[in-house]
């Protein structure tokens, strides 16, 4: 196939351009109106069908090529993190938020990506779903969308679904990915202690929450490595404690909140039936009352096979064999793009953009506020997606000359 623009300046300047001005005005959560402009204007050339979110500033863009064929989901993240940020740079944010994660690149990459697709439309076999999405930063945006119906957006529920992640502190262009989970589950196990207070000087006379909650504590610590494999591993992090007003105060009750990391759907499951009845059963035996929840806040990035070998294929055909790397373990990280993956077969892998990386002196990472991002990955990042659309729409038309 024919060379596309990512070798021409000028489209990676329009990218860079437009990811400085990302940067310039990052929005937190489900609401992001600024950033949504500035997506629209960038698209506007493009002739795509647009449905904007109800519930969200969601942008969906179809681009219909000039052959039959299914539907393939790109996907980009738009929302910023609640935080100030502590750059020299000369685009950085000064309103309070900060793209420290990374998604004004995604953006802007995604954007390159409907820009190179559109330029080979007629050649294009099938069609492309432009996902851009708000709220991953804890808001669950995809779920949103997901209810918003952006799966049916082109008429048809796509065949397969990709995105890709910008790394702070990874060689910029080394990409990486692997088959089956990438990602962690993320659940929450709340728990409330409640027993009967008292004066701290006749411990006798109360109910005191504060032992069991201690000992429930450390029980669970101690449950996760004695009860679950250690080749599906289980990561559990109490890291939220309220108890009590004074020191000489035995307190009603007790209030802590645990954050769990799994790695599988199976045992993420059982850790959500399991872990609020062994809470309980250890506030019984001291004749407390519990009041314990478990609620899984997102899935596991879980890749596909076939779709990871689509994503490694394309990595190591455009940039060459030592560009790509397989990881050998899972991110313990969560990601919402892993409620799309729980519908579609796909694929989700990371791009390395550290600006200055030195491995003696390691560059800030994702969420930090020194986060800064080599944005000259971006055309490179555009033709990664394009062409796992492009690919995987030529394999499901039985085409032999993949490749965009």
């Amino acid at each position: 196939m024919a060379d596309l623009a990512p070798g021409d300046d000028h489209f990676l300047r329009e990218l860079i351009d437009l990811r400085r001005r990302l940067h310039a005005v990052p929005e937190v959560g489900l609401q992001l109106p600024l950033t949504q402009q500035l997506v629209l204007e960038a698209l506007a050339d493009l002739d795509l069908e647009i449905t904007l979110g109800t519930d969200t500033t969601s942008v969906v863009a179809v681009l219909r090529g000039g052959r039959p064929g299914p539907v393939v989901l790109l996907r980009g993240d738009m929302d910023g993190l609640p935080l100030t940020e502590a750059t020299d740079l000369p685009y950085a944010s000064t309103n309070g938020a900060m793209h420290a994660c990374g998604h004004d690149l995604h953006v802007a990459g995604l954007v390159g990506a409907a820009r190179l697709l559109a330029a080979r439309r007629e050649e294009l076999t099938g069609t492309v779903l432009f996902m851009f999405q708000p709220g991953e930063e804890g808001y669950d945006g995809a779920g949103v969308m997901l209810r918003e119906g952006v799966l049916e957006a082109a008429g048809e529920r796509p065949i397969a679904a990709y995105g890709v992640h910008v790394s702070a502190d990874v060689r910029t262009g080394l990409i990486t990915g692997r088959p089956g989970t990438l990602m962690a589950a993320y659940s929450v196990l709340d728990v409330r202690v409640i027993g009967r207070g008292g004066h701290g000087s006749r411990p006798h006379e109360a109910l005191d929450p504060v032992p069991a909650t201690a000992e429930m504590i450390s029980a669970l610590y101690t449950h996760i490595t004695r009860r679950y494999s250690a080749f599906d591993p289980v990561v559990l992090t109490v890291g939220e404690i309220h108890a009590g007003s004074a020191p000489n105060i035995i307190p009603g009750e007790t209030h802590f909140r645990a954050g769990v990391r799994s790695f599988s759907t199976a045992t993420t499951a059982r850790l959500i039936a399991e872990l609020p009845e062994f809470v309980t059963g250890i506030g019984r035996a001291h004749g407390l009352s519990v009041q314990a929840t478990m609620r899984n806040v997102l899935p596991a990035t879980i890749n596909d096979d076939g779709e990871a070998a689509t994503f490694e294929a394309a990595a190591r055909t455009l940039f060459g064999q030592e560009r790509y790397r397989e990881l050998e373990n899972p991110r313990t990280g969560s990601e919402d793009f892993s409620r799309v993956l729980a519908e579609i077969p796909g694929a989700y892998g990371f791009v390395g953009a550290a600006q200055d990386f030195d491995p003696e002196n390691m560059p800030a990472s994702n969420h930090s506020p020194q986060a800064r991002f080599d944005d000259s990955v971006l055309a490179d990042q555009a033709l990664l997606l394009a062409t796992l659309a492009w690919d995987r729409l030529q394999v499901a038309a039985g085409d032999g000359d993949p490749g965009i």
